[in-house]
């Protein structure tokens, strides 16, 4: 079985991360799974090609000029004339469009769409009118959690029968206790703090789906309770200038630390005693198996797939967006008490080896991809 994956990339965050781990597991499972990134000029994303080539992913780059670029189109037809795939794979709206007409044209007959998030955008009406088409066209879907699932189904119009659920699944390897107190020293001294400091982490893109302003203020409510507790955030985007402004205008500037996008922020998790998604909706949140997979305790939206993922009470607290203090309350009360810190990540972590391995995944990819190719 040939399959050609297809998706635009412009940083390497949940879907990209996801989909390497995808194709490497597929790899290993006999399929030939192969991968075509679209990038824009300004973006080249070399990175993106040396972590694919470093797990024997066969990758090729093609350049995209603006959202409806017909010269692309061509070149991706000739690339899967090329390569015949039994099936093509899309990821993300760039990648839908431009991979089912491409593969049609190629004559190439069936095309499978994952969605990986609810996007806002998505709800417009020109958008909806656009995926109940795409969604007749397409041989089937996978959706990575059950909430987007019924978004395809609700919003998009996708047929319920056509697209299944496949969660997200990581690679990990229990870090021993003396890595994590290495993580928290090293952490900790980079940032020039006490080795009893307390850090909440987010790893996120800096964008309004995030919620990081709800973050800063709960940081706020709770500053005076816990003067050894500092907020460490991990990733860029075009919220960074304005949300230093208002981590400044609330007083919490010597509390917060940017750390930038970061290729090791993964790891970095093993150094918090709690991670923090706020979310605004999501669509998954891949963030939240890293955090288990390191026993780290989490404080997230209840929005999206998040309730899939962390069960409330056991391996984190469950909150309702936008809720600040909801969110204080949270974050005071496991700061307040390092046993249930250690008892949540323990059953985050398995959690994790139960519901959500690289395995499960690609078991459930290549049963999508066999049901329709029968």
């Amino acid at each position: 079985m040939r399959v050609v994956h297809i998706i635009k990339v412009t940083r390497i965050s949940g879907a990209e991360r996801h989909l390497l781990l995808l194709l490497a597991g597929l790899i290993q499972r006999g399929v030939d799974a192969r991968l075509v990134i679209l990038v824009e000029r300004a973006q080249p994303m070399d990175d993106m090609l040396t972590a694919a080539r470093d797990s024997e992913i066969p990758i090729t780059r093609l350049f995209i000029r603006r959202d409806y670029d017909l010269a692309l189109l061509w070149k991706l037809r000739a690339l899967l004339r090329d390569q015949k795939p039994d099936l093509v794979h899309t990821h993300l709206i760039h990648a839908d469009l431009f991979g089912y007409f491409a593969a049609r044209a190629a004559g190439i007959r069936h095309v499978v769409s994952s969605r990986h998030n609810d996007d806002q955008f998505r709800y417009r009406p020109r958008w909806r009118k656009l995926h109940r088409r795409l969604w007749r066209w397409t041989s089937g879907g996978i959706a990575i959690s059950e909430s987007i699932r019924r978004f395809a189904i609700e919003v998009e119009g996708a047929s319920a029968e056509k697209i299944t659920v496949v969660q997200y699944g990581i690679d990990f390897a229990w870090p021993s206790d003396d890595a994590i107190a290495s993580a928290r020293q090293t952490l900790r001294a980079k940032l020039g703090l006490d080795s009893d400091a307390l850090l909440l982490g987010m790893v996120c893109r800096l964008v309004e789906q995030k919620g990081i302003p709800y973050a800063l203020e709960a940081m706020r409510r709770i500053r005076a309770q816990f003067p050894q507790a500092h907020l460490v955030i991990a990733g860029d985007g075009e919220k960074a200038d304005e949300l230093r402004r208002l981590a400044s205008a609330l007083g919490m500037a010597d509390r917060v630390h940017w750390l930038g996008w970061r290729s090791d922020a993964a790891d970095l998790m093993a150094a918090f005693d709690l991670l923090l998604a706020p979310s605004l909706w999501e669509g998954f949140g891949l963030v939240l198996l890293e955090a288990m997979a390191r026993r780290v305790p989490v404080i997230a939206s209840r929005v999206g797939a998040i309730p899939e993922v962390i069960v409330h009470g056991e391996s984190g607290i469950l909150i309702e967006p936008r809720d600040v203090a909801a969110l204080a309350q949270a974050m005071a009360r496991l700061l307040d008490d390092r046993a249930l810190r250690k008892y949540m990540g323990l059953l985050g972590a398995a959690r994790l080896e139960e519901r959500f391995s690289i395995r499960r995944m690609v078991e459930g990819t290549i049963a999508v991809y066999q049901r329709i190719l029968e």
